[in-house]
């Protein structure tokens, strides 16, 4: 039986945890860039999808690495 859904978890190696660690690290740093954009600029909307593809980024990177 596949386990697309992943009801249980494999323990990360050292490797892949430092992975997603220096992953989400680096997108933490490119979200506060992008909050720190002036909320009331022409391109706002675009701002809050450019911060939603990066969460959306890190997850599909993580979910790849574990």
């Amino acid at each position: 039986m596949s386990d697309t859904f992943r009801s249980t978890y494999r323990q990360l190696t050292p490797y892949e945890a430092e992975h997603v660690a220096e992953i989400k690290l680096r997108a933490e740093l490119l979200h506060q860039l992008l909050v720190t954009t002036d909320n009331k600029s022409p391109g706002m909307r675009e701002m809050a999808l450019a911060r939603t593809k990066l969460e959306e980024c890190v997850m599909w990177a993580t979910k790849a690495i574990t």
